[in-house]
């Protein structure tokens, strides 16, 4: 069987990364090298055993399969029957009878093998059970070889030496055998058709040598031709033994061809001259074999083909007229013959060009594709890597798995999802117990926000709370959310730690600490106030747009009371806490209940920071005494300056890879595809925008099943492929070329034409013959042109419209296909021979003592009608993309019939022929055409059955990649829409675009001031009463679960066209909050104009509305009777991306502060808006209700209303 791997999702355990071109196509007699294998996964970065099915280790014995399967073996050693298959790859690793050592691609494989069986040995030696690597569990010793890196064991049984011998002769032999067949691979890879040519012309060589005594000819005149023929059979066989040993001859690839060409050119030389006299038509058939050559054997360019073909005809043109017309004048009709050899010649340099072009154009549409889908693939990775990068910068990985594994199943199988519209959405929550919650608040710090550019403030947030991430990396603590100025995060997430509680009051300490010296350095009246305590969470995403990690539980609102119950500079804890650390830390009684209600009869300390014991307060006095130098800057900038010493991660820093740098080597690949006739440029490098995604830090969240891909295997005979409906689908694919095919046939018909009616008598059979033959060759020529009238389809009359139509069915319909190319081509096999049947001289042999009469007969014409013949068998090989099976039966079929007729039927006009021009003497076997008749036609067959079989070869290989490179591209785009549509659950769609357009690495902070943008709170404030923590609600599990559709039926809501500006923000517990007018990027009038239409105030309101008409319908179907609170506001907002391990889109400001205020001071099913918003709600036509002076924290007193909603 024979294997062709193709591009292709590589193994788990593939060592190759981007730059190694690792994948080859694996067909008995060729190996060609094409696009990379994909990265492979980090190893920090893989699931769990419970998210991922184990993956067995590759070995040596399997290859990536095209699609992203495996392959079975395809290299096994013959002939070493008594060998096993284990000690046949131990040997050949061991072995160096390699060639080519300089040839780095060569030996991959080789390489390969090497690190695969050290890795088994060395896994071999992890297990054994005495623990000893240098010793086996039987007893054997290691002995290390010179080289390094191979290991070899010698068991007490082989002390034997006849054992021993018959082992090291059946390793030598199994070595050798493969070191043979690699060589020989490598040769066909680079000189697919010389090693077929140098076996034609070493087969040619010995049929000249083997005919010439068994035909009783006269040696004397042979000699200079069998010492050529000698000649060139030895350097033959040379060529043939050592080509594929030495890749610096293989690489003169130019210079190896016109040795070859000369060979042969200066033997067809000798063959004219041996023996006399020399006709016209003497070795045209070599002229042609050689010219033919030139374009399809032999490894030249186009344009060196051309030259030397030509050459090659009008040399022989020139020496026949010349010598012939010098020493035999009287040859009649000369001028005829050298006209016909012209036309001749003109036809099979226009059929090898036809081929060569045909091919190199294959080859280079095929290797653009190949660039194309690599550097397409290799942007696809980039970008799929960004994509869940940032996913997984703001999810946990097997919350990100879980919801991709449900967008893939939604996708793959959606009737089944549409179905189940009633059921409760997905919920993505998991229980953990014996964690630690820290909640941290900075005081004083909506002071300092309030005195900030909008810049400065995403800066100093961004520096902040990145230190925070840092610190609670370190730590082994989670950040779960950022909310205003609150940081709180949890210890035990997403696996259990048994020093939870140590790591959260060390964290809190550490930030605590941070603070302080920021607080003396710049003098801003700012501190930290941590709250820790102990228990279980609900930790996971609810919702269906703008997933954030969350984690809920009556522990949760307690650590969050304990924040607020603390003191600023102290890490406050609960007795849970101080319970699980054991005595590490020194504790003093903290009277929490005093500060806040909820924490009273409740026992909880501050805790003592070791590295720090005086008294943190009167520091924080003394920090804060107003400095007297009056050209003191603000506070804001005094603390952006200090900021700048703190060299904390940007957000999504690492989403082009950690360790990703300017790339000093290709992102692409260069592909080695038959490399005499590759044609790829080299790739841009040192490119500043070139991204090397390394394979040590990639990891994949693909979950697409690959156990249903197959190996695609051709028969090394046949080349058909194993799988039935692959082979379908390549005989049923379209023939794009056929009209150019067709054209080149027609001239192929009119070359036999015109050399027939050259040198043949114009007879009545002739002129029937081909006035029957040509209209069908005509009409089978126009229907594949009628494509061409499909721009004037519209034009013609309805009922001639079908006619444009007949070029792509013939295209598109195998059996019709088939059926026109094999008319064409008998029609043209039938002419070359049919009036050889009609013209007189079958008579001749009654006649043979008249020399008159034989003259008369021009019997002449024997030769060209051979020279039609294999012509019109060259006619087969222009079918470029015409299935093998049926050109070799066409093939088989001719020269069956030819040797009949020249060799059998018509023989007495060939010996009539040499008994004319040798006056019945036995010529050299060379001037026979009968004899050489045979010759030239199993020559012409089997340099056309190759030709075949190297274009069908040629055809399904580009189909297999076609179709691997469609299967992938397919699977990719589908990985890529569902990255993208998690990153949209994730990220606002244009802040995802501006952190996905960062190539090297993302230095720039995402912020950006917005002039008016509507921010709306909407809370469900009896879902506090509605949560309790018991068994029959599985500990809260349940009640999160009725949230979650709460949450998720509010999000469907933004699906609607008529809501496309509003923007989900996040969820803060039972707490929506939205805002509109985020993504308005108009300018100048345009923006003057939206902001006087406040449409995103009208579209806020309506989503706002339409909440509680959700609310009112689920409670509908619930039996509960849950109400929102609503607030909004309006006005300018900041928004930016901020934190460093989770990064996290926010916005901030005075709109958003009174917004939220709106709500947390609202009333149940109201919605509350303050003066401003009003009058912009008034003038959209609502109608409003005065509430009254409402006392907001932080802000006074502010008047507000209620919007009518009836």
């Amino acid at each position: 069987m024979v294997n062709v791997n193709d591009v292709t999702d590589g193994l788990p355990g593939s060592q190759s990364g981007l730059g190694e071109p690792q994948v080859c196509v694996e067909l008995g007699v060729a190996r060609t090298a094409l696009v990379p294998e994909p990265f492979k996964p980090h190893s920090s970065l893989h699931l769990s055993a419970a998210d991922v099915a184990p993956v067995d280790p590759p070995s040596d014995t399997v290859r990536p399969d095209p699609c992203g399967g495996s392959l079975e073996k395809t290299e096994k050693a013959q002939n070493c029957s008594e060998l096993s298959l284990h000690t046949c790859n131990k040997c050949h690793n061991s072995c160096k009878l390699s060639p080519d050592n300089d040839r780095g691609d060569f030996n991959t494989d080789s390489t390969r093998d090497d690190t695969t069986e050290a890795k088994n040995s060395d896994s071999h030696h992890a297990s054994s059970p005495t623990g000893d690597p240098d010793i086996k569990p039987n007893g054997s010793v290691p002995l290390t070889q010179s080289g390094g890196n191979r290991v070899a064991t010698m068991d007490e049984g082989d002390a034997d030496p006849i054992r021993s011998s018959r082992r090291s002769v059946g390793e030598g032999v199994c070595c050798c055998y493969r070191a043979v067949h690699r060589a020989f691979l490598q040769c066909v890879e680079e000189t697919p058709a010389m090693l077929p040519g140098l076996l034609l012309a070493m087969g040619f060589c010995v049929a000249i040598i083997i005919l010439i005594p068994t035909t009783d000819r006269n040696a004397i005149i042979h000699v200079g031709a069998l010492c050529a023929v000698c000649v060139v059979l030895c350097l033959s066989t040379a060529l043939l033994v050592c080509l594929p040993w030495l890749a610096a001859v293989r690489r003169c690839g130019g210079a190896l061809a016109l040795f070859i060409w000369g060979m042969l050119y200066f033997t067809a030389i000798v063959f004219i001259f041996t023996g006399e006299p020399v006709p016209a038509w003497d070795q045209v058939a070599f002229f042609l074999f050689l010219s033919l050559s030139v374009y399809t054997v032999l490894p030249l360019s186009l344009a060196w083909a051309l030259m030397i073909g030509l050459g090659t005809s009008v040399s022989h043109i020139i020496i026949i007229s010349v010598y012939v017309s010098t020493t035999s004048p009287e040859t009649p009709d000369l001028a005829v013959q050298l006209v016909a050899n012209a036309v001749l010649f003109l036809c099979v340099n226009c059929v090898g060009i036809f081929h060569l072009w045909m091919t190199e154009h294959a080859l280079r549409i095929s290797n653009q594709k190949r660039e194309e889908f690599s550097a397409m693939r290799s942007q696809k990775e980039i970008k799929k890597y960004q994509q869940e990068q940032l996913l997984l910068s703001v999810l946990p990985r097997y919350i990100a798995m879980e919801l991709k594994t449900e967008v893939i199943k939604r996708l793959s199988k959606p009737e089944a999802h549409e179905g189940n519209v009633h059921n409760f959405h997905s919920l993505y929550i998991r229980q953990h117990k014996d964690v630690s919650i820290l909640y941290a608040d900075i005081v004083g710090f909506t002071k300092l926000a309030s005195t900030c550019s909008p810049e400065e403030l995403v800066v100093v947030l961004n520096k902040l709370f990145g230190r925070f991430d840092d610190i609670a990396k370190k730590n082994e603590c989670l950040r779960i959310k950022i909310l205003g100025d609150c940081y709180y995060c949890v210890s035990g997430l997403p696996d259990p730690i048994p020093n939870h509680a140590r790591n959260c009051v060390q964290m809190g300490l550490e930030m605590c600490t941070a603070i302080n010296k920021l607080r003396e350095a710049t003098g801003v009246e700012i501190s930290m106030r941590v709250g820790v305590h102990s228990g279980n969470v609900l930790c996971g995403v609810i919702g269906l747009q703008k997933w954030q990690y969350d984690v809920w539980s009556h522990d949760v609102t307690l650590a969050n009371h304990m924040e607020s119950g603390g003191l600023p500079g102290r890490v406050h804890i609960t007795e849970e806490t101080l319970q699980h650390l054991n005595g590490v830390y020194q504790v003093e009684d903290a009277d929490g209940g005093s500060r806040d209600p909820l924490l009273k009869g409740r026992k909880t300390y501050l805790v003592i920071d070791p590295h720090n014991r005086s008294s943190l307060t009167r520091r924080f006095n003394q920090a804060n005494t107003p400095a007297s130098s009056e050209s003191r800057p603000r506070a804001s900038v005094r603390m952006s300056q200090y900021l700048q010493s703190w060299q904390t991660i940007h957000p999504f820093a690492d989403l082009s890879n950690p360790e990703a740098t300017c790339s000093k080597q290709p992102v692409i690949p260069t592909s080695a595809v038959v490399r005499q006739l590759s044609a790829e440029g080299p790739p841009a490098q040192n490119s500043p925008s070139s991204l090397v995604v390394n394979n040590g830090v990639r990891g994949s969240l693909d979950t697409l099943d690959a156990a249903g891909k197959r190996a695609k295997k051709l028969n090394w005979l046949t080349l058909f492929f194993n799988d039935l409906s692959l082979e379908k689908q390549f005989r049923l694919s379209e023939t794009t070329d056929l009209h150019q095919s067709m054209s080149c046939m027609a001239l192929v018909f009119v070359t036999l034409f015109t050399v027939q009616m050259l040198v043949s008598e114009r007879n009545f059979e002739m002129a029937v013959s081909y006035g029957a033959t040509f209209p069908v060759l005509v009409l089978l020529l126009s229907i594949v042109f009628t494509g061409y009238l499909e721009r004037w389809r519209s034009k013609m009359p309805w009922s001639v419209q079908w006619i444009p139509g007949l070029s792509r069915g013939v295209s598109t319909r195998a059996a019709l296909r088939v059926l026109v190319v094999s008319l064409c081509v008998l029609i043209t096999l039938l002419m070359a021979v049919l009036n050889f049947v009609f013209i007189p001289g079958n008579n001749c042999t009654s006649i043979s003592t008249n020399r008159t009469e034989l003259e008369a007969l021009k019997l002449y014409t024997v030769p060209y009608y051979l020279y039609c013949c294999l012509l019109a068998m060259l006619g087969v090989v222009v079918f470029v993309r015409t299935c093998m099976s049926v050109k070799a039966l066409l093939l088989t079929l001719a020269v069956v019939v030819y040797l009949v007729l020249f060799l059998y039927i018509y023989a007495p006009r060939s010996n009539c022929l040499v008994d004319l021009l040798y006056n019945g003497t036995k010529p050299g076997v060379l001037k026979e055409p009968k004899v050489m008749a045979g010759v030239w036609l199993f020559m012409f067959y089997s340099i056309c059955l190759i030709l075949t079989r190297q274009d069908e070869l040629g055809c399904r290989v580009e189909f297999l990649l076609e179709h691997c490179f469609q299967s992938e591209r397919e699977e990719m785009e589908t990985m890529e829409n569902v990255n993208k549509l998690l990153l949209q659950n994730v990220l606002p769609l244009h802040v995802a675009c501006f952190f996905m357009g960062k190539t090297i690495r993302n230095q720039d902070l995402y912020s950006t001031s917005c002039d008016c943008v509507c921010v709306m709170f909407a809370s469900v404030p009896q879902f506090k009463e509605f949560y309790s923590e018991s068994s029959a609600n599985r500990d809260g599990l349940e009640c999160l679960r009725f949230l979650n559709e709460i949450i998720s039926d509010f999000d469907e809501l933004l699906s609607k066209p008529k809501f496309s500006s509003v923007e989900k923000i996040k969820t803060i517990g039972s707490t929506y909050m939205a805002a509109a007018g985020l993504n308005k990027t108009a300018s100048g009038e345009e923006r003057k104009e939206t902001e006087m239409s406040y449409s995103h105030v009208r579209c806020m309101l309506e989503f706002a509305i339409a909440l509680m008409s959700k609310l009112e319908l689920i409670n509908t179907h619930s039996f509960n009777s849950f109400k929102l609170r609503i607030g909004i506001n309006h006005g300018p907002v900041i928004a930016g991306v901020i934190g460093a391990l989770k990064p996290q889109y926010d916005i901030w400001g005075n709109s958003v502060n009174v917004a939220s205020r709106m709500d947390s001071t609202g009333v149940l099913d109201k919605i509350q808006v303050t003066e401003e918003t009003a009058q912009v709600v008034q003038s959209l036509g609502y109608s409003v209700t005065l509430r009254g002076v409402v006392n907001v924290k932080g802000k006074g007193e502010l008047t507000t209303y209620f919007i009518n909603t009836d």
